[in-house]
């Protein structure tokens, strides 16, 4: 089931992990990707609108499947110009999977924050 979520402006190309955990899945064209945390929760990576029409072009792959990765950690490198000129949007989307009315989410919405600045908690 596809829980909350939250998306970001990025102002450069680096994209980083959102939490710590195990990566499940990188799609060949390279602009999504999902995580698995240690207490079980999904987390997906979307990088962009329609970029999956990109083929993989503009994302630089820092990650292999089954490593484990922490917050804040480089994952991807976008070139967000190209995503642009492509007519495609940069916006990142994180999309928490398996997540159950159990659970709950708090956000920190419509602020500017950098890299490493909590922009949500789960409670499993």
């Amino acid at each position: 089931m596809m829980g909350d979520g939250f998306a970001v402006e990025p102002e450069n190309g680096n994209i980083y992990a959102p939490v710590s955990g195990i990566v499940t899945s990188i799609f060949p064209t390279k602009h999504a990707f999902g995580l698995l945390t240690d207490n079980g929760l999904e987390v997906l990576v979307h990088i962009g609108l329609d970029t999956v029409a990109l083929n993989g072009v503009p994302f630089s792959v820092k990650i292999t499947e089954g490593q484990r990765v922490k917050a804040g950690e480089l994952l991807v490198v976008a070139d967000l110009a190209a995503i642009r000129s492509a007519g495609r949007e940069t916006t990142i989307y994180c999309c928490l999977h398996k997540y159950s009315r159990n659970q709950s989410s708090q956000f920190n919405p419509n602020r500017k924050v950098s890299a490493n600045t909590p922009v949500a908690k789960v409670e499993l």
